[in-house]
């Protein structure tokens, strides 16, 4: 059911069509816009309509409709407000969700669009009173009581004041907080930013900030002044019940049907959405709640009615602090849908029109028939981006026997389904070195294994002293900072640790596990050099896709196999897994529709396969949970429209991003409750807050206050500063809010990162350790791992192409020992010192590069870091430059000649001897 804009109020059209807010006025019945410079100021005589529109990442808009009736309203004008959000609703194509919001009794959701609160004032246009403007001339000194997120303007007098809320006195020159004895910090650290915002409103931000803490005698000189404005210092009393307090104790759940202008109980054993018919309006009461749910094919008279007679229903019982909230079928929120026991699954969506091409023409080319014209180019699609740096210092380990084995370089991203490992990466963030400790559990690992693997995992970060973020991370559910991470990833079938092998031992399962000589089918997968994985899947047909490329082998003996829906990008990725798959070895190349009948062979025949691309889950908007673990049991509170201050410094949140899961943890937090900080994100899972099916194995990550990396922060509009200043949250605003903002801390530098050894920022292509291609270069098949490595060290950044991956020392860019890079790269090595464990590796040495920082080492990684230093082009050019130094030349930093630009001309009177004549215009 909808309406046309035409139909509408004229007030009203155009409306809801871009993200933002937009706000009317009920003046004489009709919705009158203010202007934006207005929007948070509210009168207690008036009624108002508020319209949010969010615009998600999907692309659509969704809509959220209150009407806010202040306490002065006249009844008429609340209905009319009522009345005009259905019609609005329908305007808007009949899914947004309605709220009724009295004053003083405002949803959170609604507050949080006028951060820090609302201070209604007295006035109105309907009742006749006159609108109060503020006159700082003639300042009134005003008292007001903070409930949570909502302040009231109170009696000024002194037994108003009790002990367990917060009040702030508003006077001429200077505001006070009291904090009452009972208020807790967060309480205390929220009123602060009611502080802020009377000083900026009311004060054009010039007056001091004054705190009193309750108890406190007339010798603190701030306590003295704010007693002096009570008639001087008195014992409070114990503060009385309120009067009108509606307590919602736990009621039984009632629905009654709304037909033909009647209300009519609906009788049920369980409460099943079955029991809701789309032709037909519902009313859910809840206690607190009254919701009101509108079928899709009900007419606009009939939700009209509805909404009237939720609005009678609630004003009969005198129930004048419940909220309404009116829902549409298809669009319900989720705490409504909670109060279900059972709730479908909203459908999954059909495949795009492009989709649907691209499937029928690879089934038609694979015929063998001319596709041009279906074979549209399909728009490119955004890679999600991975805020991470990519070129830091990784180690591996692989879980064995309750223990675990540090890889060696060469072995560290291969990966078997049937083990479990856990990883340490070291890498340079925003403004200092992150470190980023993990697991990863393949689908056929045992349990046994995969505990011991969060285990050793936690000890690693609690040895760091949290400072590390650690991730949970199960095999297909990876997110995109795993894969830049390991960069060229290749998961084998089958386990090597003993635990797996003991598992099939006893169950008698066959061991499937990789061999070289044998048969297996890798499918090759990624966005680029920089993300990309080879996974050996079933060696049968059904598991080729036309959207990939594979590689099979049965010994030696080679194919390649390229689907007609991949790219030259896609096929040079595949190139790149057989360097290391299968080096040395020839190929035979072949395109999907002219394989040959030894392929079809070794899978056993051909059969049908799909052509549609795996999709992975995109990310959606995040949302932001405050949690409580209480004796097994957690308790959350969603955050709507949260910033940085809402992360409070004694608590812990958790940000839900549906493809993972962040569990924050301030820094004030008891280590007890540290240590279960995973535990929260897994009960966080199977809870399932929001109802979007989240899986078990969805990633998850947890972050210590003080340590949040860049994937984190990007979440926010990020304060580094904030997040290390000492004290508790009231003491860390006080200080913010006394200093007039954030306060200049000292904060822990980072070196300048450095690519290639430069220190200015580079393409990303350029940081990738395995470094970008380029598609005009001739590819060299079968070099030796050595001839690679060498050839490494001397190729240009901008057309490196290995066709192996680099060997595989991945340490941080190269850098010149300067004082600042020795202070800054102390805290990478003191979390690898504090982290990493004695493990070596069982078939080569540790690289020096990720050795512990010992005193034994130090001089040899000063040479390593010497050596290191200066660009590739450079090392390209010294290549033919004679090392032997003539001590009267001048010298760069790197310890290379410098030589006149006339004397590298070849037809220069005194040309310069110790280079290569071939090089010489090249290297002018």
């Amino acid at each position: 059911m909808s309406v046309s804009m035409k139909d509408l109020d004229p007030a009203f059209r155009g409306s809801g069509q871009k993200d933002g807010l937009e706000i009317w006025r009920i003046e004489n019945f009709k919705p009158v816009p203010i202007p934006a410079s207005s929007y948070g100021k509210f009168f207690m005589g008036d009624s108002y309509i508020i319209l949010k529109t969010t615009a998600l990442k999907n692309g659509s808009l969704r809509h959220d409709i209150h009407y806010w009736i202040g306490k002065d309203t006249s009844q008429d004008e609340a209905g009319t407000a009522a009345i005009l959000t259905v019609e609005l609703d329908a305007a808007l194509g009949g899914r947004a969700v309605q709220y009724r919001e009295v004053q003083g009794n405002e949803t959170e959701k609604f507050l949080s669009y006028f951060r820090p609160c609302i201070m209604p004032q007295p006035g109105g246009v309907a009742s006749g009173f006159k609108h109060v403007e503020a006159n700082n001339q003639d300042h009134e000194t005003r008292l007001y009581v903070c409930h949570g997120k909502h302040v009231v303007h109170v009696p000024f007098a002194r037994s108003t004041l009790n002990h367990d809320d917060i009040f702030i006195l508003d006077t001429k020159s200077k505001i006070f907080q009291f904090n009452g004895s009972n208020s807790s910090i967060q309480e205390r650290a929220k009123a602060l930013e009611v502080v802020q915002y009377i000083k900026d409103t009311f004060h054009e931000g010039k007056c001091e900030i004054a705190s009193v803490e309750d108890g406190r005698m007339m010798a603190d000189p701030e306590a003295g002044e704010f007693w002096g404005f009570f008639g001087g210092f008195a014992p409070l009393p114990r503060r009385a019940p309120a009067e009108g307090n509606e307590k919602h104790e736990e009621t039984a759940i009632k629905l009654l049907c709304f037909d033909q202008g009647k209300l009519e109980p609906v009788n049920y054993e369980s409460l099943a959405h079955e029991l809701l018919q789309t032709n037909k309006c519902y009313f859910l009461d809840c206690g607190a709640e009254l919701y009101v749910w509108m079928g899709r094919t009900t007419s606009l008279q009939e939700r009209k009615g509805a909404s009237e007679a939720a609005e009678k229903l609630l004003s009969d019982s005198n129930r004048t602090k419940t909220h309404i909230i009116k829902v549409i079928e298809g669009f319900e929120t989720v705490m409504f849908k909670s109060k279900f026991k059972e709730w479908p699954q909203t459908p999954d969506l059909k495949l795009s029109s492009e989709d649907g091409r691209g499937k029928v023409a690879a089934l038609l080319k694979r015929q063998g028939l001319n596709v041009k014209g279906l074979m549209k180019a399909a728009p490119a699609k955004e890679e999600p981006q991975s805020y991470i740096d990519c070129t830091g210092n990784l180690q591996v380990w692989r879980v064995n026997d309750k223990d675990k084995a540090l890889l060696s370089s060469s072995d560290q991203s291969k990966f078997y389904t049937g083990d479990c490992y856990v990883f340490q990466y070291t890498y340079a963030g925003d403004d200092k070195e992150e470190c980023l400790i993990g697991t990863w559990s393949g689908k056929k690992s045992v349990e046994e294994d995969r505990v011991t693997a969060v285990s050793l995992a936690s000890k690693m970060v609690e040895s760091a002293k949290f400072q590390a973020v650690q991730v949970r991370l199960y095999e297909g559910k990876e997110p995109i900072q795993f894969f830049v991470i390991f960069q060229s990833l290749q998961v084998f079938k089958g386990g090597l640790s003993s635990g797996y092998k003991k598992f099939i031992a006893e169950n008698g399962i066959d061991d499937d596990s990789y061999s070289e000589e044998g048969l297996a089918l890798f499918r090759v997968q990624g966005s680029g050099p920089e993300n990309m994985q080879a996974v050996q899947v079933e060696p049968v047909a059904s598991s080729l896709n036309s959207s990939y490329c594979y590689i099979l082998h049965d010994g030696n003996t080679v194919f390649t196999w390229a689907g007609n829906l991949t790219t030259a990008l896609d096929q040079e990725l595949m190139e790149r897994q057989l360097d290391v798959i299968k080096p040395n070895t020839q190929s035979r190349s072949q395109k999907e529709g002219s394989e040959t009948d030894q392929f079809w062979s070794l899978l056993g025949g051909k059969s049908e396969y799909s052509s549609q691309k795996m999709v992975r889950e995109l990310e959606s908007d995040p949302h932001l949970f405050s949690c409580i673990l209480s004796k097994g049991n957690l308790k959350v509170k969603e955050i709507h429209h949260f910033t940085q201050d809402d992360l409070m410094t004694e608590d812990v949140f958790i940000l839900d991003c549906h493809t993972s899961i962040f569990v924050w943890v301030g820094q004030q937090v008891d280590v007890k409750v540290r240590l279960q900080a995973l535990d929260i994100g897994e009960k966080f899972v199977v809870l399932d807050f929001l109802m979007e099916n989240l899986a078990r194995e969805t990633p998850i990550f947890t972050v210590t206050e003080g340590s949040e990396p860049p994937f984190f922060t990007r979440f926010f509009t990020w304060d580094s500063a904030k997040s290390l200043m000492h004290g508790n949250s009231y003491q860390r605003k006080l200080a913010i809010v006394k200093g007039g903002g954030a306060p200049a801390l000292d904060k822990p530098r980072r070196r300048t990162p450095v690519y290639s050894g430069r220190s200015t920022t580079q393409d990303k292509s350029q940081r990738s350790r395995s470094m970008s291609f380029s598609p005009e270069r001739v590819r060299v098949r079968g070099r030796s791992p050595a001839f690679t490595a060498l050839a490494a060290s001397f190729e240009s950044s901008s057309n490196r192409n290995l066709s192996t991956p680099p060997p595989v020392v991945k340490k941080l860019y190269p850098k010149s020992l300067t004082p600042d890079s020795l202070n800054t790269s102390s805290k990478s090595s003191a979390i690898a010192a504090l982290a990493g464990s004695s493990d070596r590796p069982t078939e080569t040495p540790t690289p020096e590069s990720i050795k512990d920082g010992s005193e034994s080492e130090k001089p040899k990684q000063e040479e390593d870091a010497k050596d290191g230093a200066g660009t590739m082009n450079n090392r390209v050019e010294s290549l033919t430059i004679n090392e032997d130094v003539k001590e009267n030349e001048p010298e760069d930093d790197e310890g290379l000649p410098i030589y006149p630009y006339e004397r590298l001309k070849t037809t220069a009177a005194d040309p310069v001897t110790e280079i290569d004549v071939t090089r010489r215009e090249v290297i002018v």
